[in-house]
């Protein structure tokens, strides 16, 4: 542990991380370990209003502030007057922006942690965590882990994440029978950039090769594939509302879908993983952890997802049918 981190019990955490998706699923994870190291320790998290109720799910997380930041100024400034008036052992700034840096400011203590990747000057206004020891590029989560390491807590990261269980929606009979046999595809992403076109190919694919299997489409966006599809055996909740998108994600089968948030979601919980890939790195924002079995990501050909075809993700596809009943 480096001579600058020094071990401490800490009876009360404030993490300041509100968003992303992916981000807060790296940073719930890490938290969840420390939370294992000191159960005594009260953990309360600065969300956005977005993202609040995935945070609220974790059993380890006490208190959750609601960042409303479509509010913008006047969002920050209500998070700000809450915590000026509480006492924390540590702080985290975990996001590493200027909004961030002032939610940690306006909160009391002595020992306040930030980003040591930090940008629009939020590094000045705190201690900076080191670096991943390894040479880059790095993953969120060896990124975030230094946080832990502040308090000595460097146990590798635990799957899966725990989540109380969320809402029900008349869906979940769908996904009733084995797991190995039930797809959930993300189509969208939050850059087109990051988009894979061919999922309609790939269904079908999947449909006809692989006897008994169900897909369900889910993304922000509507979407649909372009050739007839047995209502039995496909749903299509594209453009669900999002709460319905994070039980989707959850839910156990084998996950499929570009570089997005809940791709990230389902990993952590323990599905098996397809990420697709094009411009990003999937050492950089593949899921976690990249060395598992029940992991993969398929990068397409010179970084183009174009040139990515429905067979080839077809056949990592098999890849993790085939792992199912051997993991």
């Amino acid at each position: 542990m480096p001579a600058s981190y020094r071990k401490l019990i800490p009876r009360s955490l404030l993490v300041v991380k509100p968003s992303s998706l992916g981000d807060i699923v790296h940073a719930l994870q890490v938290v969840q370990n420390v939370a294992r190291h000191f159960p005594e320790c009260r953990i309360t998290w600065v969300a956005r209003d977005r993202f609040a109720p995935l945070v609220e799910a974790a059993p380890f997380v006490h208190e959750v502030i609601h960042f409303r930041r479509k509010l913008g100024l006047r969002g920050i400034l209500e998070v700000m007057r809450t915590l000026r008036a509480r006492n924390f052992d540590v702080v985290w700034d975990m996001q590493g922006l200027l909004r961030s840096a002032l939610m940690s400011l306006a909160a009391k203590s002595p020992r306040k942690w930030g980003r040591n990747d930090a940008r629009e000057g939020a590094a000045a206004f705190f201690r900076k965590v080191n670096p991943p020891e390894s040479d880059g590029p790095h993953h969120a989560i060896p990124v975030l882990q230094e946080f832990a390491r502040t308090l000595g807590v460097v146990d590798e990261i635990m799957v899966p994440l725990e989540l109380r269980r969320g809402p029900v929606f008349p869906w979940k009979r769908f996904f009733e029978g084995d797991p190995s046999r039930q797809f959930v595809i993300f189509t969208d992403s939050r850059g087109a950039e990051k988009e894979w076109r061919k999922f309609s190919q790939l269904t079908r694919l999947i449909m006809d090769r692989i006897p008994n299997s169900r897909v369900a489409w889910c993304a922000g966006k509507p979407d649909a594939p372009d050739f007839p599809v047995d209502d039995e055996r496909f749903l299509n909740l594209t453009g669900c509302p999002f709460d319905e998108m994070i039980e989707l994600a959850r839910q156990p089968s084998i996950f499929i879908g570009n570089d997005s948030g809940p791709m990230h979601l389902s990993a952590a919980v323990g599905n098996r993983v397809l990420a697709i890939f094009g411009p990003t790195s999937p050492e950089r924002f593949g899921p976690w952890p990249p060395e598992s079995p029940r992991t993969a990501s398929i990068v397409a050909p010179e970084g183009l997802l174009i040139n990515l075809t429905p067979e080839a993700v077809f056949a990592r596809v098999e890849e993790l049918v085939s792992l199912h009943h051997e993991l």
